[in-house]
């Protein structure tokens, strides 16, 4: 491999490498943006009284859209509130979906960059820098995430103080087969500390150490089925190694950081393997 010395070229104002040139580049490969397996739903999409968006994008597997605004150049005010518009017009359309607005920008500056951070949490908002590198005749895009969409942090148990249940409650809820499920579970978390115990709360079974939660996974018994809830960031090694194990995995739950996977008993006894790989890989997550 041999190396190669770059060029930087800027692309606000070339005739040649202009806004319509980096919106086909990423129509034709929208992985590139980093967003994960998504496909292109529309382009310069018409919004009522409202211009058109320049890209919209579809996760290939989940129910989850986003509103991708581009801008060559530094970001500017009418760029941030241009994509926000947009993007709360297509969730009001479509709240089937969950949306995110994306702005991809050339210069993404520190002023604006705390002025987009001010909306994110409860606008889910993330922001592109693209570059535009060139070597001989040979000109590539790189794009870089420079603010991610806010994870919510861990279940705050505050909140449930007086929603605290016990184990009947869930028996009750589910069956004594799929708490039970549970119990197995929690012994494969005590591998990796064993003052774990678990915590039964209204809406969930979480995990608790001396009384604190600590819900790197928690639990929801169904009448039959146990929903396993590993808080791990979504990668595509981990979808992979999941779905050939055969295991059901429902859609990623982004807003809280979760894989979301359906458990039967036969799925304990056959894939204990993996599901205490990702355990470990929740528990190490949630340690660093």
């Amino acid at each position: 491999m041999n190396y190669a010395k770059f060029e930087r070229v800027t692309l606000k104002g070339n005739s040649q490498f202009n806004e319509k040139w980096v919106q086909e580049r990423i129509s034709e490969d929208p992985s590139i943006l980093g967003l994960g397996d998504v496909i292109v739903k529309d382009i310069e999409r018409l919004q009522p009284s409202a211009g058109r968006l320049d890209l919209l994008l579809q996760d290939a597997e989940e129910s989850r859209r986003f509103e991708v605004e581009l801008q060559l150049g530094g970001t500017d005010e009418s760029h941030i509130i241009r994509t926000i518009e947009y993007w709360d017009i297509e969730r009001k359309r479509y709240p089937q979906y969950d949306h995110t607005a994306v702005i991809v920008a050339e210069d993404i500056t520190s002023r604006f960059l705390n002025v987009i951070a001010l909306f994110n949490g409860s606008i889910p908002l993330i922001a592109i820098q693209v570059r535009a590198l060139k070597s001989g005749d040979q000109v590539g895009l790189v794009f870089t995430r420079v603010l991610d969409q806010v994870r919510l942090g861990f279940v705050d148990e505050d909140e449930e103080v007086h929603e605290s249940t016990d184990r009947s409650y869930w028996e009750k809820r589910g069956s004594q087969k799929t708490v039970s499920m549970a119990d197995e579970l929690l012994e494969l978390t005590k591998k990796l500390d064993s003052n774990l115990e678990l915590k039964y709360n209204k809406f969930y079974i979480g995990l608790a150490k001396d009384g604190s939660p600590r819900n790197f996974v928690i639990f929801r018994p169904k009448k039959s089925f146990l929903r396993f809830e590993p808080r791990l960031k979504h990668s595509e090694k981990t979808q992979e190694q999941l779905e050939k194990a055969g295991l059901d995995v429902m859609d990623y739950d982004d807003r809280w950081g979760r894989y979301r996977i359906r458990l039967t008993s036969e799925d304990l006894k056959r894939h204990r393997d993996v599901l205490e790989r990702v355990i470990s890989d929740a528990y190490a997550e949630s340690e660093s």
